[in-house]
């Protein structure tokens, strides 16, 4: 049994899982595909439509059969929020989630930590990973309720509309209205139409230097209104919430894995149409609204209601995939080599030992919000190459965080004289290299040398 933390995550057995979190709330699910969207009426699972194919709700209890999703369908985000409609989280216990396999044995538990303000939260999501699946805790707080949340899937809400063809009714704060959901349709805060007047300029721009359009995903929209919430309700910008919560730890709470991110924190904009260009205005949020590295963002813009600035939030990221970490950390590794030929040195050879050693105390970093070559438990490099089985007896390490890819991460190693003497050290041979991206900074790199 595995007791969870933000972020962390665990491979699923077969068969039916069984998810309860008891207490005050309302348990929901939104059963999406690999764009972060429902697909229609049926995947939105709550106690007015409380099943759907391979997922059924009964109170406080969530079963779903990944095998028996429907066609298409690779994630479901169980969601809770408070059954008393308008109650804040921060006024209730913590939920606590409680999660069975087949013949009940306890898979895993997770408790976030205690929400404030936030009227629902992104609560876990099981999600295939190749052939099997694999369920990450999540703790995400969200501002708008079930309604708002519902919308930023994909789904359309009318709090007034007539019961009828393709209507379920609404969520918690709104339960005599109804909830029309249309696939893909983008979500709206505020009456701000905030995706109408943004892809267009946006890919336009992106066109004229050559780099690829991007797309919409529902997560990294939450990720930005959840955001964007919490500069309205401080009245400023930052990259951290009052809830203590960075940006970055937003998106990878909400499931979405990066290999590289990028954000734009801009109030004042009336449309998205000015909020780009505003973006285009100044050469470094060009320059971020242009990378060809990005293929999917997210856009949410919320007012301050004491003065009704409009408060913004613009994610860019390219998703993490196997193959894309494995050609990140060959880069790394690629021009570490060209830094020490040109220093008349040998090149050091991949070792797959200390990579799976380098990439943990990455993933560890991330997952736990600490940037140290010492663990919180207290090992140190030589340590957690031992325990990956390396058995070379010189071990070196370079840390570093915030850098947004290969080439910017090697250069701030090069001019520092102690990370930099790791890299022309004569002696080392071998190199492993981690990346993961999340935590407070948003990246972390890590290189473990051997000889």
């Amino acid at each position: 049994m595995s007791e969870l933390v933000p972020g962390g995550n665990l491979p699923l057995p077969g068969g039916t899982l069984t998810l309860r979190v008891p207490g005050p709330f309302d348990v929901s699910a939104l059963i999406t595909d690999d764009s972060g969207k429902v697909r229609g009426d049926g995947d939105f699972v709550f106690y007015n439509q409380p099943s759907a194919p391979g997922a059924r709700l009964r109170g406080d209890t969530l079963t779903v059969d990944p095998a028996a999703l429907r066609a298409g369908a690779s994630r479901v985000t169980v969601v809770v929020s408070p059954a008393d409609p308008g109650t804040p989280l921060g006024a209730l216990p913590a939920p606590a989630l409680r999660v069975t396999g087949p013949g009940d044995r306890v898979l895993a538990r997770f408790t976030p930590p205690a929400p404030r303000r936030e009227t629902l939260l992104l609560l876990a999501e099981i999600y295939r990973r190749g052939t099997g699946w694999k369920l990450r805790a999540l703790g995400q707080g969200y501002a708008d309720g079930l309604a708002g949340i519902a919308r930023d899937f994909g789904v359309e809400v009318s709090e007034e509309a007539d019961a009828g063809a393709g209507t379920v009714p609404a969520a918690p704060q709104a339960r005599r209205g109804t909830v029309t959901t249309t696939a893909g349709r983008a979500g709206r805060h505020g009456g701000v139409p905030e995706t109408d007047g943004f892809l267009g300029p946006v890919n336009a721009a992106r066109a004229a230097t050559g780099a690829p359009p991007v797309s919409l995903d529902a997560r990294l929209t939450a990720a930005a209104r959840a955001h964007a919430a919490g500069m309205a309700s401080a009245g400023r910008l930052g990259s951290e919430g009052p809830d203590g919560i960075s940006l970055h730890e937003r998106v990878t709470s909400g499931g979405y894995a990066y290999l590289t991110v990028g954000e734009h924190l801009v109030s004042g904009p009336r449309t998205a149409a000015e909020f780009v260009e505003y973006c285009l205005s100044g050469e470094r949020s060009r320059r971020t609204l242009q990378d060809p590295a990005f293929t999917e963002a997210g856009v949410a813009s919320v007012p301050d209601h004491r003065s009704g600035t409009l408060y913004w939030t613009a994610l860019w990221a390219r998703p993490l995939t196997a193959g894309g970490l494995a050609a990140t950390t060959a880069e790394v590794l690629s021009l570490t080599n060209a830094e020490r030929a040109s220093a008349g040195l040998p090149p050091l050879a991949p070792d797959p030992l200390l990579a799976r050693a380098a990439q943990a105390h990455s993933d560890d970093m991330v997952a736990r919000s600490f940037y140290s070559h010492t663990s919180p438990e207290g090992s140190e490099p030589w340590h957690r190459a031992a325990a990956a089985g390396s058995a070379r007896r010189t071990i070196g390490e370079n840390i570093a965080c915030g850098q947004r890819s290969p080439a910017e991460v090697v250069r701030g190693w090069m001019d520092s004289p102690g990370h930099r003497a790791n890299i022309l050290k004569p002696a080392f041979t071998h190199l492993g290299v981690g990346f993961a991206g999340g935590g407070p900074a948003g990246t972390y790199w890590t290189q473990l040398f051997g000889a």
